[in-house]
């Protein structure tokens, strides 16, 4: 299989599981797709929508503190190029418990917002297309 035809899954550890597949769920409309509990010591929940080819994974491995984001330029963006599906977006994020901040690269406050989870983790959302 071409990898063109892979699904992405992006994985992170978590030390709080269920509050973050809950934020990330409600702040970008994503669905819990699927979970596991004490699988080898990790407890996992995978987010996003089930038609698309990426996804996102939330571990915890049971006993082992990981701390927060190691640093403020690990993104997530969304290119969202429709005004109205931006500004939903937006407010989805600020009710899910994201925090708006200042981008640690100033280009994304060009055309876009960024938002912090409780792991420090940031998501962009771009008003744009990609590729302009």
């Amino acid at each position: 299989m071409p990898i063109a035809n892979a699904v992405l899954r992006i994985a992170r550890p978590t030390d709080r599981l269920q509050e973050i597949a809950a934020m990330y769920c409600q702040g970008l409309g994503f669905e819990r797709l699927g979970e596991f509990a004490d699988h080898q010591g990790f407890d996992g929940v995978m987010v996003g929508h089930p038609q698309h080819g990426y996804h996102l994974e939330f571990t915890h491995h049971r006993g082992i503190r990981v701390g927060p984001a190691p640093t403020q330029d690990h993104l997530l963006v969304f290119y969202l190029p429709q005004e109205g599906e931006w500004l939903a977006g937006c407010r989805r994020m600020l009710a899910a418990g994201f925090r708006h901040v200042a981008s640690y690269n100033p280009y994304w406050d060009n055309c876009g917002q960024t938002f912090e989870d409780l792991d420090g983790y940031r998501v962009v959302l771009q008003r744009q297309a990609w590729g302009e």
